[in-house]
């Protein structure tokens, strides 16, 4: 029987708190025990809080008014949350349904002083009394609230001094690497606690394999596709259930690893603190965890390195952090199977920012432009170039440098080939002898059967054939592999990539190279690539920073759109006008500038008389072409010109006004001049000056936005 004084006085005395109101209504007992283990173990304490019941009786409660509450058992009174008895309490007090509410002491109602307090408020306000081991207490009443207040108070430090000291001690056995954590695959934690590598051999050749293949692809993505292609399953150990510490082959996946590439362990490092939890990062239906963060290994609390076996070296781990940090959005990212050479190395010299690659044509024309604060801040684009004349330059640049490695690279291909194939051929010999155990053990279980026992006999017997036909398949597959496989490279066929190695530009120009490839080699070499273009000129600074500190400065000359983007345009210009007062002809003015090295936009090889002539129109040398006056079919409109005629107006190559027609952008219809058709294009001063405006307009290349030329057709 449990003694509860009927007031919160040492008297003992109620002093009429219980009265008739109180009775009309329910007597609630809350039960709770924090963990199952409690549940289990402290029968005790459980007994003592369903006694409560007789006393409430006692106080002068009927027995079917007295509810026994006990559904938050094994669950902490640190929230609120996840506590559906709890907020079953508190609801049937708010809808003045509870006379009285019983628990053994204040901490088995709540260790929060934010849900205590909640649950003082509605009691009252609805006048329902507190009952523990102590006494009985009317919340509206300020001793008992006060009294009340301070044990709820109490009843929260108390729970942070017990976690306080439970972390303490756990973090003083984290400093040792003594703490018992769930190990990765590849590892298994014998009885005396000691950890070590899984003491299956294809296990452990499977785990070097991934760390391996990551080593030279440097993409999850490759490793998992080479695991597929070779029918390569990860090794895991049962944590759980009857076959707990069975060994289970699984097929592969991205998230696996993921984890397996992020792990210290594999370094052999013990750790703790790498993924710590926020709790601003709740997740939804867990009120007592947030999501982890991953911090980087400065930020975590311990650190042991070499207290594991490891499968890699720490330096290899480093390095594939880096490679991992790499592929992500923020690093220069993963190899693209497009056409650009410097996806995600090409720096802007401008604005420091990282520039995009554009495929335009259909994905024919490769361009590199700088254009984040255009998309992000609707700012004017930085800088924008052809992508083509880059790449040949870096590529150029490429070459040279690998020159005098051309024998060592071809050595190293050759050994990479070999290991790769050695370790191929060892997963398969594992498995085919793990193919055989299974095959043996079964029929071992099989003849030691007695005769008689027909039920086990046919069962092991089906066993047996399993064993037998999955041995067969591993052989067939083996075999099919055997048959892919290339053969041996022989000397005669070492020799030749020997020889071929010393011709590296005809290796890197060659149809089996892939751009991935070439994309690849430039990683190595190159860390970014630094492009400032000069105005609108056609003149690039180019920086080459190549891993190891050591820099290339380079100017190239990019193709550009007109004549006056040129830097040397004045220069030209004076240079035409001289050879025109000379006498000479606009194709003698051409050849002439051919033959003094002058060149002009879009990387055409020469000038030619149509070009001198646009360039004497321009500053006033030559006559502009004079419109005749037709009649009959060859009449023209008013304001109606020829595509030469405008182009000689305009200031521009008649090949681009064509375009624009062909874009829709000129107003022109067909006449048909002694059977032959040609255009004639309506312009009046207005659309001169328009055509003007739109000849001199800044492109811009910004992905999905139009140009700014099309804008002003509008």
């Amino acid at each position: 029987m449990v003694e509860i004084r009927t007031s919160s006085s040492p008297s003992g005395r109620s002093g009429g708190k219980i009265r008739g109101r109180h009775l009309d209504r329910r007597a609630m007992v809350y039960v709770r025990q924090s963990t199952v283990q409690q549940v289990h173990r402290h029968q005790e304490s459980t007994r003592l809080q369903y006694g409560l019941a007789e006393r409430a009786v006692e106080l002068g409660w009927s027995p079917d008014q007295v509810v026994v509450v006990d559904d938050d058992m094994g669950k902490s009174g640190s929230t609120a949350e996840g506590r559906p008895g709890f907020q079953r309490l508190v609801a049937e007090v708010g809808l003045d349904h509870v006379g009285i509410v019983l628990g053994i002491e204040m901490s088995r109602l709540a260790r929060s002083c934010r849900d205590w307090h909640q649950l003082l408020e509605v009691c009252a306000l609805f006048g329902t009394l507190i009952a523990d081991l102590d006494g009985v207490y009317d919340p509206t009443i300020y001793n008992d609230r006060l009294l009340l207040g301070l044990k709820g108070t109490m009843s929260e430090a108390e729970l942070h001094i017990i976690k306080q000291r439970m972390l303490q001690g756990k973090l003083a056995k984290v400093r040792r690497g003594e703490l018992g954590f769930p190990l990765p695959m590849g590892y298994v934690r014998r009885p005396s606690g000691e950890v070590v590598k899984d003491p299956d051999e294809q296990a452990q050749a499977t785990i070097e394999l991934v760390f391996t293949e990551f080593e030279r692809m440097g993409t999850i993505w490759g490793v998992l596709c080479h695991l597929v292609e070779h029918d390569i399953r990860m090794p895991c150990r049962v944590r759980t259930g009857p076959r707990k510490g069975e060994l289970e082959w699984h097929r592969a996946n991205r998230c696996t690893l993921s984890n397996m590439l992020h792990n210290p362990t594999y370094a052999g490092a013990y750790t703790y603190g790498r993924r710590p939890t926020d709790p601003r990062r709740k997740k939804a239906g867990r009120p007592s965890t947030g999501r982890t963060v991953a911090n980087k290994p400065e930020q975590w609390e311990v650190l042991l390195k070499g207290r594991l076996p490891a499968y890699i070296s720490w330096e290899q781990y480093e390095r594939n952090q880096r490679q991992l940090d790499r592929n992500t959005a923020n690093g220069v990212g993963v190899i693209r199977y497009g056409p650009s050479l410097l996806s995600g190395l090409l720096i802007c010299g401008q604005c420091g920012l990282r520039m995009a690659t554009m495929y335009n044509n259909n994905g024919t024309e490769l361009r590199y432009a700088c254009n984040s604060s255009q998309l992000n801040y609707g700012e004017a684009l930085c800088q924008s170039l052809k992508g083509a004349p880059l790449d040949e330059l870096v590529s150029e640049l490429v070459l040279r440098s690998l020159t005098p490695a051309a024998l060592e690279v071809s050595l190293k291909v050759a050994e990479d080939l070999e290991a790769e194939r050695r370790r191929t051929h060892a997963h398969w010999e594992k498995r085919l002898e793990r193919a055989g155990y299974e095959a043996e053990r079964a029929f071992r279980q099989y003849n030691a059967v007695e005769p008689e026992n027909r039920l086990v006999e046919r069962t092991l017997e089906r066993q047996w054939e399993d064993s037998l036909a999955a041995e067969e398949k591993l052989k067939t597959d083996y075999a099919r592999f055997l048959a892919k496989e290339p053969v041996r490279l022989s000397a005669q066929e070492h020799e030749a990539i020997r020889k071929l190695a010393s011709d590296i530009p005809a290796l890197w120009h060659a149809s089996t190279t892939t751009p991935a490839d070439r994309q690849s080699i430039v990683r190595y070499l190159i860390e970014r690539v630094i492009v400032k273009v000069e105005g609108e000129t056609e003149k690039v600074d180019v920086q080459v920073h190549w891993a190891g500190g050591h820099r290339t400065q380079a100017e190239l000359v990019r193709p550009v759109a007109r004549l006056d983007q040129l830097s040397y345009y004045p220069d030209l210009l004076e240079r035409v006008a001289d050879l025109h007062r000379e006498g000479m002809t606009a194709q003698s003015i051409a050849d002439t500038l051919n033959a003094e090295g002058w060149r002009p936009p879009k990387r055409r090889e020469t000038f030619n008389a149509n070009m001198v002539g646009v360039l004497l129109s321009r500053q006033g040398l030559t006559r502009k072409l004079r419109r005749r006056r037709k009649t009959g079919s060859e009449r023209r409109r008013r304001n109606e010109w020829t595509l030469r005629e405008l182009a000689c107006e305009v200031g521009m190559p008649e090949i681009t006004l064509y375009s624009w027609l062909q874009k829709g952008r000129l107003n022109a219809r067909r006449d048909e001049k002694h059977h032959v058709e040609q255009w004639l294009v309506w312009a009046d001063e207005a659309e001169i000056e328009r055509l003007r405006a739109l000849r001199t307009a800044r492109r811009t290349w910004a992905g999905h936005e139009r140009v700014a030329a099309e804008e002003i057709c509008v």
